[in-house]
């Protein structure tokens, strides 16, 4: 307790720091004002009914900060910018001069890869308007537009889109922590209130074990996603000793800290960007005139309605795309050469092929770990759901493991700031 009042008087005592938090705090106060300025002629009604009665567009509500819950200029969150950055990594592993960009060529080439996703993203979001406005006016939460009034309405939903992506890249730049991953974090800490009024209103004596199970597996949880956040698996390194006119440089021991779960939160924002679209498509095509499309697209989405084969679903992605970030950001070939290059070998390794291959082996067996722990902690909610019925703790897994994740990221962000001043 005392470490961390000391380190938060440090804090507020370093003006650059201070001036970083007042910044961000300021970004996500913006963000919260834009998600109350709705889109107009809405029927809030029979909105809340739609959002109640549907899993993705619950999820995707809190992912838009509430966006959704008055269809605010917002609605759609970052979800086209994280959409673009998935369809950005998997064009990594087609093509070689992409990945090479990603991987090779540092800062310059990241900030190169980022801003293709962020072009790619206003297509994406001007697609995903229009899917959205034809969808609510199916369901006749929002009148027949015409053509005049939809361009605009697009347009504003997409700008709302690109604003808020391009709030979360200032908060980066300018703030502390990741700017996309605290919007997702305030738009769930946002409705954290009204799922707490909810649970009071519809509180059940007779349910009290339930609520204590809930609150222990919610405790489990969070301690689960620290444990395995912070995990790592040291591989001893020695640097060969070098003689240079009457110095000795090397012959050091030192290690290389590999994380259990390299991906951290991405896998499951991916996995969920990945269900959630497809739903978005058939509920469209569901509502189309030709007989055959719309009835495919109604018998698909009752597959994708099913609790367990969502769950599997789900789980199936976070696995796969824990592995696949994993292999995208981390290149065992690019950390054998350099610890070649600076006469660094594993003792008991030769250098160069047999260092990578050593280092993907573990690798690949530590991702193994984390994978399924992410997996199992992105399901259990879903799985807890479909035993108990009680519908409101199908989203709290999910943004139970972003909170704790980001809230991780950003403390190690602030010690790194202050690592800085200490310096």
């Amino acid at each position: 307790m005392h470490n961390f009042l000391t380190k938060l008087s440090l804090i507020f005592k370093d003006k650059s720091i201070r001036k970083r938090i007042i910044f961000t705090l300021s970004i996500l106060i913006i963000f919260r004002f834009l998600a109350a300025i709705p889109i107009p002629g809405v029927d809030l009604a029979k909105l809340s009914q739609l959002l109640s009665n549907n899993q993705f567009l619950g999820l995707l509500n809190i992912f838009s900060g509430g966006g959704l819950n008055q269809l605010s200029i917002i609605m759609l969150g970052v979800g086209p910018y994280i959409t673009g950055s998935i369809i950005m990594q998997l064009l990594t592993i087609m093509s070689p001069k992409l990945k090479a960009m990603y991987q090779e060529e540092g800062e310059a080439g990241r900030a190169k890869f980022s801003q293709f996703s962020r072009l790619l993203s206003v297509p994406l979001a001007i697609l995903q308007a229009f899917g959205f406005l034809v969808l609510l006016q199916n369901q006749s939460i929002i009148g027949q537009l015409e053509t005049l009034a939809l361009i605009t309405n697009i347009l504003v939903i997409a700008g709302g889109s690109v604003l808020l992506m391009w709030l979360g890249e200032i908060v980066s730049e300018f703030g502390i922590g990741n700017g996309v991953s605290l919007i997702i974090f305030a738009g769930i800490v946002a409705y954290v209130p009204t799922s707490i009024s909810q649970a009071l209103f519809a509180y059940d004596p007779s349910q009290i074990p339930l609520y204590v199970a809930f609150l222990v597996a919610s405790i489990a949880v969070v301690l689960g996603v620290v444990v395995v956040t912070e995990a790592e698996r040291p591989i001893p390194v020695t640097y060969a000793k070098r003689v240079r006119g009457n110095k000795v440089y090397g012959g050091v021991s030192t290690y290389i800290p590999l994380r259990v779960n390299q991906a951290g939160v991405i896998p499951i924002i991916f996995a969920l960007s990945i269900l959630l679209f497809p739903q978005m498509v058939f509920n469209f095509l569901s509502h189309t005139s030709n007989a055959m499309v719309a009835s495919i697209s109604v018998k698909i989405l009752s597959i994708l309605a099913n609790n367990w084969f969502y769950s599997i679903f789900y789980f199936l992605l976070v696995f796969l795309f824990t592995y696949f970030y994993t292999a995208v950001t981390f290149d065992p070939n690019s950390l054998s050469t350099n610890l070649q290059k600076n006469g660094a070998f594993i003792p008991g390794v030769r250098p160069g092929e047999s260092t990578s291959v050593y280092i993907a082996k573990i690798l690949t067996r530590i991702t193994l770990v984390g994978a399924t722990f992410l997996g199992v902690i992105a399901v259990l909610p879903l799985v807890m759901k479909a035993v108990t019925g009680i519908t409101s703790i199908a989203i709290g897994g999910t943004a139970l493991l972003i909170v704790v994740s980001v809230v991780l990221d950003l403390v190690k962000k602030v010690d790194a700031q202050l690592s800085m001043r200490e310096y």
